[in-house]
């Protein structure tokens, strides 16, 4: 692999309102070459991704591009120069097609007229080297998410990208399809593209990196040619903690108290599901994508309405008709999706985590003075981490985020909660932090039923475990009999 620096970053600093996030952070990346970034929540991944697109200018420090000082750097310079960002969230226009996403603001004229015919030929082109069989006249917004991010990469590569940075691209992706875009970003490299590679995901680092950027507290702990890291150091660096310390969670008396149960459930693809949680357990639920784990919880939660079967909550049977039924028997739904599904991203602090609670009072009115109060008390007791409660929930790191939607459950004085993928897209340092909240549910007497894709955390924090399979539950295993091994035999049908 070349040793020529493409990008060089020397002492940047930068701050805003209240949060430090660089402080004299150091980083190059070399042609040809895939460097992953990893680091907790907060410490300066967003920031990174930021100022390298143009997006936020640095405090101070040096940014070298191809050996030349870089300043006041924009959008519109950085994809001139070059830089190119894929992120998270698809940054398409749905109501058009491939070519026309493709080309959008950069079409190809000939005199006054646009060359349609040499974009559809350019854009075939590039989707033939990306081993695509999309059509340059497809809609994009009738494309699956992994068919946007190929036609984001192929927008990369029409505006003759030379670095291209990757914002967790595989979060709803299936394997295969996470293997495709491996394959992808591997041959980019290979033909001379300089990849900046971001993932909570550490079996995506060690597949891809040629090298490894670990990130904590806004400034660099240590970089690592990926021949010499391991995952046990990888963790480590990001947390600083030994990684013992992880997927160890305190074992507490469960009590003999039935206090939810379900009794033959069908619908919403769910058939025939029974099952009870007893006080202070976690009850577990694996199984494969479509094997109708989110869709148990919508039944759970009245989000979809059950064709048959009974469900009791402390031995009385009710109906959860709709989310405002299942709230009020005290029921919590802790989404997979939280920034659709479970916060008001463009308002404060003091907007969301009152918000379940207001179902509780006798007054159609708020009380801005007891919104803050909550707000105070919450950000207090979950340490989330923001400037002050009017703080956009938008502007604040995955975890915390997580943190705010668990906030407003906590303060709806909730008893029985349904996490769906509760550490899904945050650090393994933030992961530790709701863990531990978890726990800590349970002292107070709560129950749980946990929904996760993450064996590790599955195993570690269940007291029983229902593993589903087509819609309905394959076995249920008790604590004794749970392993990794056992659960994927049962999910896969082969146990």
């Amino acid at each position: 692999m070349p040793d020529e620096l493409i990008l060089d970053m020397k002492a940047i600093w930068k701050s805003y309102p209240g949060v430090s996030v660089f402080e004299g952070f150091d980083f190059d990346l070399r042609k040809g070459e895939i460097h992953c970034i990893c680091g907790e929540n907060g410490a300066g991944k967003s920031t990174l991704i930021k100022i390298l697109s143009g997006a936020h200018s640095p405090d101070r420090g040096t940014l070298l591009f191809e050996g030349r000082e870089v300043q006041n750097l924009t959008p519109h310079s950085a994809m001139e120069m070059g830089i190119q960002t894929i992120y998270q969230e698809h940054n398409l226009f749905p109501l058009l097609d491939v070519v026309e996403n493709l080309y959008t603001g950069s079409q190809i004229t000939r005199g006054l007229v646009i060359d349609q015919a040499t974009m559809v030929a350019k854009a075939r082109e590039i989707l033939e080297y990306l081993h695509s069989d999309l059509s340059p006249f497809d809609i994009v917004g009738r494309l699956s998410s992994s068919a946007r991010k190929i036609v984001e990469i192929a927008k990369a590569l029409v505006h003759e990208a030379k670095v291209i940075i990757f914002d967790e691209p595989t979060a709803s992706f299936s394997q295969v399809e996470t293997d495709h875009l491996f394959e992808i970003i591997k041959r980019l490299a290979q033909n001379g593209k300089s990849i900046i590679y971001i993932s909570h995901h550490l079996e995506e680092v060690f597949r891809l990196a040629d090298r490894v950027t670990v990130i904590r507290d806004g400034r660099k702990v240590n970089t690592y040619a990926i021949a010499d890291l391991t995952e046990q150091k990888l963790i480590r660096d990001m947390v600083g903690r030994d990684v013992s310390l992880f997927y160890r969670r305190d074992e507490l008396p469960i009590g003999a108290e039935v206090v939810f149960e379900t009794r033959h459930l069908t619908g919403n693809g769910v058939r025939d599901v029974s099952l009870t949680v007893r006080r202070s357990e976690i009850l577990g639920i694996a199984g494969m994508d479509g094997s109708g784990r989110t869709e148990l919880a919508e039944l759970l939660f009245g989000v979809k309405k059950a064709e048959s079967g009974e469900i009791f909550v402390n031995g009385r049977k009710v109906k959860m008709n709709t989310p405002l039924s299942a709230i009020r028997q005290k029921m919590c739904f802790i989404t997979e999706d939280r920034q659709l599904q479970g916060l008001f991203l463009k308002h404060a602090l003091t907007r969301n985590i009152p918000i379940v609670s207001y179902t509780r009072t006798r007054t159609p009115f708020a009380t801005p003075s007891d919104d803050v109060k909550i707000t105070e008390k919450y950000v207090a007791e979950l340490r989330i981490r923001t400037p002050g409660v009017s703080q956009l929930v938008m502007q604040l790191s995955g975890g915390n985020q997580q943190k705010v939607v668990l906030a407003k459950w906590f303060a709806s004085i909730g008893e029985f909660f349904i996490f769906d993928e509760p550490t899904r897209g945050i650090d393994v340092g933030a992961k530790e932090e709701i863990y531990k909240i978890m726990i800590e549910l349970l002292r107070q007497q709560r129950s749980i039923i946990m929904i996760s894709s993450d064996m590790p955390e599955l195993v570690a924090m269940s007291d029983r475990i229902i593993v589903m399979r087509n819609g309905t539950v394959s076995t249920l295993l008790e604590k004794q009999e749970i392993n990794q091994e056992t659960v994927l035999k049962h999910a896969i049908g082969v146990a």
